[in-house]
């Protein structure tokens, strides 16, 4: 019970095709269940791609018809959790008793069904969809087509001896999420991006250090060849593509800080470690954030968890 065996799974999606890139990430959960993993770790806004067109293209430009397009081309193969469309996923954590966290691009239902999120997806071992945290505030040029989430996801799930949760991307970076995690035991930190090793470089040690906890961090990959064929305007998206816009960088840091696995970059590959939970208690000795090294009494924070709609229905 005192280790746990986690897989990094830094993969490119079959750029908005969510049945396709459905098929690889289920590929990869049996791989990483053959090699007796117990959790498996997919990057952020996996299911159907990250949104590089906006960056690329004049995504600001207003009334825009390639614009308008493109975000109902993403919308259309975006995961609507409530249709099932994560069954599957779902019944394979069931049948190799294997945990998953998985980025994916979600229509909300209760805020509509057309509106976007860039939420991560918790599957405990008994495929059971324990959590769904929306991104809590869209990056720079994501939020022409992601919408701000809210605090229901905040939450963390036991994983043997470890106490699990996850942000996403550049939420990584804000302090009070971070410090909510922690207050709520996490012992183990998953930090999902869209890839690249800029991003996971510096936070993912700083943040194993500041929670002495153990944090692992998952891209994805994006290179031109990625782009499918059949993409809508692909000729104006690609004309200032780089050859490689996301080169992936997941890596592991222990509880002390230090390595246990640096930036894996520009592959595919599913990357196997086995951690151990002494090693946090190890570190807990000499500082904890929530426990002997907090002052509550002096600072505290205020987590509203509430899942957030525009309707608040009564019985008739």
């Amino acid at each position: 019970m005192n280790t746990l065996k986690v897989a990094l799974a830094q993969i490119a999606p079959v750029w908005f095709n969510k049945e396709k890139t459905l098929v690889k990430i289920a590929a990869k959960i049996t791989e990483a269940a053959k090699n007796n993993c117990e959790l498996v770790v997919f990057g952020e806004a996996l299911v159907p791609g990250y949104p590089f067109w906006i960056a690329l293209t004049d995504g600001a430009e207003w009334n825009s018809t390639m614009q308008k397009e493109m975000h109902a081309h993403y919308i259309r193969n975006a995961i609507r959790i409530e249709e099932g469309e994560l069954e599957v996923i779902c019944n394979l954590a069931k049948e190799n008793k294997i945990a998953i966290y998985l980025g994916i691009i979600e229509r909300a239902k209760n805020r509509g069904g057309h509106s976007l999120y860039a939420s991560l997806v918790y599957i405990n071992p008994q495929g059971e969809i324990k959590s769904v945290h929306r991104k809590l505030q869209p990056t720079y040029d994501e939020r022409l087509t992601w919408s701000p989430g809210d605090g229901n996801g905040l939450q963390v799930h036991p994983l043997k001896m470890f106490t699990v949760g996850g942000l996403n991307c550049w939420e990584n970076w804000m302090p009070l999420p971070r410090t909510a995690l922690y207050g709520l035991g996490e012992d183990l930190h998953v930090a999902v991006w869209p890839g690249s090793d800029h991003n996971t470089r510096d936070i993912t040690r700083f943040i194993a250090l500041e929670a002495r906890s153990f944090v692992i961090s998952v891209s994805g990959l994006m290179r031109i060849e990625d782009f499918p064929q059949d993409t809508p305007h692909l000729d104006q998206i690609i004309a200032k593509a780089p050859k490689i816009l996301a080169n992936g960088g997941s890596c592991i840091a222990g509880p002390d800080g230090n390595w246990i696995v640096e930036p894996v970059i520009n592959t595919e590959a599913l990357i196997i470690e086995t951690i151990d939970f002494n090693r946090v208690l190890e570190e807990r000795q000499n500082f904890d954030p929530v426990g002997h090294y907090s002052r509550p009494d002096v600072t505290k924070l205020v987590v509203n968890r509430q899942r957030q709609s525009i309707l608040e229905l009564s019985n008739e």
